[in-house]
C-alpha cells in the first residue's frame, strides 16, 4: 500500500471501530495507557476451555493511532490462542498500520496489542 492507503486504512478503523464496546461477561480485561499522550485503552477477552480467544473487544479514549490501532488488533488477535497473543511482535501491528506512519508514534500504534497482551497474561498466569 501507499502511504494514502495507510492514512485511509487507519481513517477507517478509527471512524469505524471493529470490535468496540465492553464484553459484559469478559474472562480478563486490562487497561493501558500512554502517559505522554493521554491516550487509555481497554482491552476485554472472552476465551474458550482450549486457551483461543472467542470474542475480544475494546473501548477507549485517544487518538487517531491509538485507537486504530486497538480496532486493529482486536481483529488481528480474533481466534488466535492467548500463548499467540503474547508471542505477537509489534513489528506485526506496525506493518498493518503502515511502518512510515506507526513509526513516529510507537506508543500509541502499540497501545492495544501491548493491552491484549496484559489480559491474555492475566488468564495465562492468574
Amino acid at each position: 500500500m501507499d502511504r494514502q492507503a495507510y492514512i485511509d486504512f487507519l481513517l477507517d478503523h478509527y471512524e469505524n471501530p471493529r470490535c468496540y464496546g465492553a464484553l459484559a461477561d469478559a474472562d480478563a480485561s486490562a487497561q493501558g495507557t500512554n502517559p505522554g499522550c493521554g491516550d487509555v485503552v481497554t482491552i476485554y477477552l472472552k476465551v474458550a476451555g482450549d486457551g483461543r480467544i472467542t470474542d475480544i473487544s475494546f473501548e477507549g479514549d485517544g487518538c487517531t493511532i491509538s485507537l486504530a490501532g486497538a480496532s486493529i488488533a482486536t481483529e488481528m488477535l480474533a481466534g488466535k490462542t492467548l500463548a499467540a497473543v503474547e508471542g505477537t511482535p509489534a513489528e506485526a501491528i506496525l506493518d498493518l498500520m503502515g511502518r512510515e506512519i506507526a513509526a513516529t508514534r510507537l506508543k500509541c500504534a502499540t497501545l492495544g496489542l501491548n493491552t491484549a497482551k496484559e489480559a491474555a497474561r492475566r488468564l495465562a498466569n492468574p
